[in-house]
C-alpha cells in the first residue's frame, strides 16, 4: 500500500508539472530543464552583489576605497548591518512578478540564493548566530488583496534550508503606507513613522535578521529595527533579495 501511495503521488507531481510548470523567475517561461527553479540560459542573467561594499547596506561601490556609500555616509541608520543578493536593476522585473502577478514560485529560488549569500555573511562579516529570522510584515489590507506576504514566503524558504527559526508573530504593519517607489529618503522615512509595532517581548536580547524583497534608502529596515529595539533585541540586522545601487537612491533623492 506504501508504496503504491508514492507512486500516486510521483503521478500526481509529474501531472501538475505538465499542467502548470514551474516559471522562471528571469524569463517567465516554463524552466528548462524541468525540474530546476531557474533555466539554465538565465542563470547568469541577474547580477550579483560583488566587489567592494557598503560596510553598513551592502550596496556594491564604484570607488574600492570608500567605506560606505553615499546614502549611509549621510544618514544614521538604525538596523546595525545587511547585505542582499543581486543588484535591484537586474531582478526589478522578476520582483515585480513575484509581488503582483502571483508567481509565488519564485519564492523557492531567491530563499536558495538568499541562503547561500547570508550564512556566508553570517560567518565571515556579521560574526553573529541570529536567535531568529522576521519578515517584513505585510498590511492585512495588503494581504487580502495579494493572498500572501512575499518576504515571509522567501524567509521560511531560508529558515528551511539554514535551520534559523522564522518568527512572524513578533512584528505586525500597523499603518497600510502608500507606496514609496517615487519617494525622497525623508518621504519615505514620514511616511514610516508608527507604521510597525513589536507584538512580542520574545525578541528580548536577540539578535534578529530581518527580511525584505528589495532595500533601497533603509527606511522600511529602519522603521522594523526601531520597534525591534524598542521591544528589547540586541541586533538587528537584514537581508534582502535585491538592494538598490547609488544611483537608484540619488535618483530619489
Amino acid at each position: 500500500m506504501r508504496i503504491e501511495y508514492v507512486r500516486l503521488r510521483i503521478r500526481a507531481s509529474n501531472l501538475y508539472d505538465i499542467l502548470y510548470p514551474r516559471r522562471c523567475p528571469v524569463c517567465d517561461r516554463p524552466v528548462r530543464p524541468a525540474g530546476k527553479l531557474i533555466c539554465e540560459e538565465c542563470e547568469g542573467i541577474p547580477e550579483r552583489i560583488e566587489g567592494a561594499t557598503c560596510r553598513k547596506c551592502g550596496k556594491m561601490l564604484p570607488d574600492g576605497t570608500a567605506v560606505y556609500c553615499s546614502d549611509c555616509a549621510g544618514i544614521s541608520h538604525v538596523y546595525r548591518q545587511g547585505t542582499a543578493v543581486f543588484t535591484y536593476r537586474s531582478i526589478s522585473g522578476a520582483v515585480f512578478r513575484f509581488k503582483y502577478s502571483g508567481r509565488r514560485e519564485y519564492a523557492e529560488y531567491f530563499a536558495r540564493e538568499m541562503a547561500e549569500v547570508l550564512m556566508y555573511r553570517i560567518k565571515n562579516d556579521f560574526r553573529v548566530r541570529p536567535d531568529m529570522l522576521v519578515p517584513v510584515p505585510l498590511h492585512s489590507a495588503r494581504m487580502r488583496v495579494r493572498g500572501y506576504n512575499q518576504s515571509a514566503l522567501m524567509a521560511a524558504g531560508i529558515s528551511a534550508l539554514t535551520g534559523i527559526p522564522i518568527r512572524e508573530d513578533v512584528l505586525s504593519r500597523t499603518e497600510n503606507t502608500v507606496p514609496m517607489k517615487n519617494m525622497s529618503v525623508s518621504d519615505r522615512q514620514n511616511n514610516l513613522k508608527n507604521a510597525f509595532h513589536a507584538c512580542s517581548f520574545d525578541v528580548k536580547l536577540k539578535t534578529i535578521i530581518v527580511i525584505d524583497d528589495i532595500y533601497t534608502t533603509g527606511a522600511t529596515i529602519d522603521a522594523c529595527a526601531t520597534e525591534l529595539y524598542r521591544a528589547g533585541a540586541a541586533f538587528v540586522f537584514f537581508m534582502t533579495l535585491a538592494i538598490g545601487t547609488q544611483a537608484d537612491v540619488e535618483k530619489n533623492a
